[in-house]
């Protein structure tokens, strides 16, 4: 977190703004007795008429107080609850983009109603994002009660959802979801392959609730969606089989020194033979040629108890300098899985990343973004400066009464868990209501063991099953209850003296098998009475407990944020009820020991102080103020540098969005395409005219390489007019590329009727937008894995007296360049190579099949260079950077029965794996379809296999030489 001056600077005029909110909440009181006084169809009307207003021109400003009276009144009528002020002020602050903070038991969760209502006026969708998914269906039902009510659509984004259902709740004028899950949309959006496959429409206004949570704790994991690298291990086993036939010095030769290899012509007929196929270099069959290559590499260059072991089933590479086994690695390029068909092992897919964006870049794609939460104070600085967001802090409704106690420091921890069980009997046996927050599902168990011992009656809470959870917490506040709860656990539901009415008739309802989403008209009219049962149920015991001292909160230890802290203290005192908080602390904590808790302990020593007695000093509480203050700082800088490093991805990952989104939306490609052929063509009279006259070119090498990109129609010796004698006339280099450009143009031409002649009119535009949608994703795809490999070691540029964020910029941006360069020869390959036929179309619904999905597909015409001829040795994987892996076949979507290319399979669709934040910290990992429980390290993305390594492996760090093996 920045400067604490920079952080008071930002407050300077908070003042004015809680001012003119306060003012706002006068206007809309003055409102309230005309809204009161219509009748239920009357009020709901409002919603039309406020609709036709927006459409004539009225702002959403100017319908905001007119607008927050009726879903006030709205509230009132369907909820039994009507605003305070001071939660029309905090609705009043969210719809102008602000993040409203708002103490505890405050009404965040109504308090979205307002802005939520005003901004889904216009039609264009309003997102309510929350931290998990019970709160997001709970809070969709609950509130969208009053939405509904007032003529407005409500739905909610679940995580076991399928497509359909999802697009049906973007749809929805009002939707509540997960952060996860709008982000994970937001991504597979752009990897959809048709529009009608897209479920978002669009990122108007978003709020956040837990905003501090979800924008400042879980921004430091980015979202990620990946899948298998190749698609199929059929290829790798069947040259497994062919690579014994082949013989060294006949069919192939191998350069140990160089670790390459090279394939003879008698090689490649062996081939094409044994797989029953006519030219193994054709277009249709390029990816094969990298199968061949890897199958004689295994068996040449990689030996068994040498360059690897076989353990268990699974090959695990040897590092060539230690002798130690690098549990998780695995080679690049197909080069693993070629090995492990050469041993007749199970062939582990390779995961790569198939699309990525940080939280704080999905977050920063709305036009409106703005949060509500009790403790944001701490991160404003962080907050404006990321987000561009500022903090509002909104009054209580009543004054805050609660006795914040200071921290009991213990010498043990043991003897801090026994002052805490000692405590907690002794306000059980008073009947005041205790919740005591852990930082660890350990901890909580340890406390509840203990609690059994005393015979003490206690609920626990884990942050697991969130439903029980709401449950529990809305009987926290009993009399005698007993709570332990790990710090995240039950947020979302208040503590409330007595018990939680709300909650508690809900669940009565439910019980009855009423549902306010599937018998709305039951529910509601049962909603009232049961209301009323329940609160005159808690309303004795709650002044029971205002008298034993209401809520009491202790802390077993202090968290690295002081904003955790404040949430869990925040849980007592809720609307001006009283309560007391504490935190008893041992220096055995981690953030006693992280900062200076030996200091501390030989005080004790000297004091001759016991175990079980405390000290109790302000300098101490001051020290860990300190202590947190400078974790948090740290954690700033971390998600500030994630921040800079994504800024560079997310330019990229805009433009090719863009893109993307403008081939689906179908635009015209055929001028694009043009285009491609142009710098294509011209790259590649460049490339071999570089240098001296047209005797010092090797034309036949040119066009060999052309004639792998397209039928070249012309001869180079007619057109350099060489001789008998192999002499050459004048042709200068523009000449050379104009005749090759005029050429490649009319062979489009020929191309173009003859896919018309197939499809029919427009055929070829069809093909056009296939082919570059297929190819965009794929490089796009090789491109993240590079990214990926690039930030992995730019630290190490530091060593050099560079800055590493600038040399990522600068090789990124070379990169993405070389990405694009790769994209348009790539196109152009395929436009010309592909062979389409006419096929019948199938009876049942259309067969998936696409235009790049053979497992593994690669380009018909290289990376960028000639395509080498057979006998052109490949390099072994040994480079400094490891090569992408073969490409991931995209899941495309149903083609035109004329446009089926000939020679690639139909692909089944993928099985996806969804990386995000954790909601307690940490990362969540879920896959789509049916994955196996524990699966193999191996089987993942490299990150994944990196963690297994460390847990697995006690191997030195990498070096540059072993890093490569990846």
């Amino acid at each position: 977190m920045p400067s604490l001056s920079f952080s008071k600077l930002l407050r300077v005029g908070e003042g004015r703004m809680v001012k003119r909110l306060k003012n706002i909440a006068d206007h809309v009181s003055t409102l309230s007795p005309d809204v009161e006084g219509l009748s239920d169809d009357e009020l709901r009307g409002k919603t039309a008429e406020f609709r036709e207003r927006y459409s004539a021109g009225e702002s959403l400003d100017q319908l905001l107080p007119e607008a927050f009276a009726v879903a006030r009144e709205a509230s009132w009528r369907v909820l039994s609850q009507r605003h305070f002020d001071v939660q029309v002020m905090g609705g009043a602050a969210l719809h102008f983009g602000n993040i409203a903070e708002m103490k505890t038991g405050e009404g965040k969760t109504l308090t979205c109603v307002l802005p939520a209502y005003l901004n889904a006026i216009s039609g264009d969708g309003v997102h309510v994002v929350t931290v998990n998914d019970y709160l997001a269906k709970r809070d969709s039902e609950w509130m969208g009660r009053v939405h509904r009510f007032l003529g407005l659509s409500v739905d909610v984004i679940l995580s076991g959802m399928t497509p359909v259902q999802r697009r049906a709740a973007y749809a929805a004028d009002i939707t509540y979801g997960t952060n996860n899950e709008f982000g994970f949309d937001y991504l597979r959006d752009n990897m959809t392959h048709s529009l009608d496959d897209l479920v978002q429409r669009g990122h108007n206004f978003a709020v956040v609730d837990e905003v501090d949570s979800i924008l400042i704790d879980e921004a430091r994991t980015p979202l990620i969606i990946s899948g298998p690298a190749d698609a199929s291990s059929k290829w790798y086993g069947e040259f497994a089989r062919i690579a014994p036939m082949l013989k060294v010095d006949t069919h192939y030769e191998v350069d140990i020194r160089k670790r390459t290899i090279g394939v003879h012509e008698a090689g490649v007929e062996l081939v094409e033979d044994q797989l029953g196929i006519d030219n193994l270099y054709e277009a249709a069959n390029s990816p094969l040629v990298n199968y061949l290559n890897n199958a004689i590499k295994a068996k040449e260059l990689y030996t068994k108890d040498k360059d690897y072991i076989v353990r268990d089933g699974e090959v695990i590479i040897v590092d060539e300098f230690t002798g130690r086994i690098l549990v998780g690695r695995r080679y690049n390029e197909g080069m693993h899985q070629a090995i492990e068909a050469k041993e007749k092992v199970e062939i582990k897919a390779e995961n790569q990343t198939l699309a990525t964006i940080t939280l704080q870049n999905y977050f920063r794609l709305y036009d409106k973004l703005s949060g509500m939460t009790g403790t944001a104070e701490t991160e404003a600085a962080e907050l404006h400066q990321i987000y561009g967001l500022g903090v509002i802090p909104i009054p209580t409704n009543r004054p805050m009464v609660r006795v914040d106690n200071g921290d009991l420091i213990y010498k043990t921890e043991e003897a801090k868990f026994d002052a805490v069980v000692d405590d907690v009997v002794e306000r059980h046996e008073k009947g005041q209501p205790v919740l005591i927050g852990t930082t660890s599902v350990e901890r909580s168990e340890y406390l509840s063991k203990q609690f059994t011992k005393r015979g003490v009656a206690h609920n626990v809470l884990n942050a697991k099953f969130h439903e029980q959870e709401a449950t529990i917490i809305a009987e926290a506040g009993r009399q005698g209850a007993v709570t332990v709860a790990t710090n995240m656990a039950g947020r979302g539901t208040d503590v409330v003296l007595g018990g939680n009415p709300d909650i508690l008739a809900d669940l009565q309802l439910r019980k009855q098998g009423l549902d306010p989403v599937e018998t709305p008209e039951e529910y509601e009219a049962a909603w009232e009475p049961a209301l009323e049962e329940v609160k005159a149920q808690v309303k004795a015991d709650a002044d029971t407990v205002r008298e034993a001292g209401g809520l009491y909160v202790l802390g077993t230890e202090r968290h690295d944020s002081r904003r955790i802290d404040n949430q869990l203290r925040g849980r007592s005192g809720r609307q001006g009820d009283p309560g007391e908080s504490r935190f008893y602390l041992s220096l055995g904590d981690e953030l006693m020991r992280r900062f200076n808790g030996g200091a501390l302990e030989s005080i004790m020593t000297r004091l001759n102080l016991p175990d079980d007695v405390p000290i109790e000093a302000k300098m101490v509480s001051k020290a860990i103020k300190s202590a947190q203050t400078q974790v948090e700082q740290q954690n700033f800088e971390i998600r500030k540098n994630v921040l800079k490093y994504d800024e560079v991805m997310n330019q990229q990952r805009t433009v090719i969005y863009e893109e993307r989104r403008r081939i689906l939306e179908g635009a015209d490609m055929e001028g694009q395409v043009e285009g491609m052929i142009t710098d294509v063509i011209t790259a590649y009279v460049d490339g071999a005219t570089g240098e001296g006259y047209v005797e010092d070119w090797d034309l036949e090498q040119l066009w060999t390489a052309l004639k792998t990109l397209y039928p070249v129609g012309i001869d180079h010796k007619v057109l350099s007019g060489e001789n008998e004698d192999g002499e050459k006339g004048d042709l200068s280099r523009d000449e050379l590329r104009e005749a090759l450009l005029e050429d490649a143009r009319s062979a489009y031409a020929n191309r173009e009727a003859e896919i018309d002649g197939i499809a029919g009119e427009n055929g070829m535009r069809e093909l056009e937008r296939r082919v570059l949608l297929s190819v965009l994703d794929r490089k796009w795809r090789e491109h993240l894995y590079e990214m990926d490999y690039l930030k992995e070691g730019i630290g190490l540029r530091a060593m050099a007296q560079r800055d590493p964020l600038v040399e990522y910029q600068r090789e990124g941006y070379d990169m993405f360049q070389g990405m694009l360069d790769g994209l348009k020869e790539e196109s152009v390959g395929f436009l010309f190579n592909l062979q389409v036929e006419a096929t019948p179309a199938p009876a049942g619904p259309a067969a998936s099949a696409g235009l790049a999905v053979a497992p593994g597909l690669a380009s018909p015409v290289g990376s960028g260079r000639p395509a080498a001829a057979p006998t052109v040795a490949t390099p072994a994987q040994t480079s400094t950077r490891p090569a992408v892996p073969a490409a991931a076949a995209p899941a495309a979507p149903a083609v035109p029965s004329a446009l089926r290319a000939k020679g690639l399979d139909d692909q089944e669709e993928q099985r996806l794996t969804f990386s995000g934040p954790a909601e307690g910290g940490g990362t969540a990992v879920r896959r789509s379809g049916s994955a196996a429980a524990g699966e193999s390290a191996a089987d993942g993305t490299r990150r994944e296999r990196r963690e297994a390594a460390r847990a697995q492996s006690k191997a030195p760090k990498k070096t540059a030489r072993s890093k490569r093996k990846r």
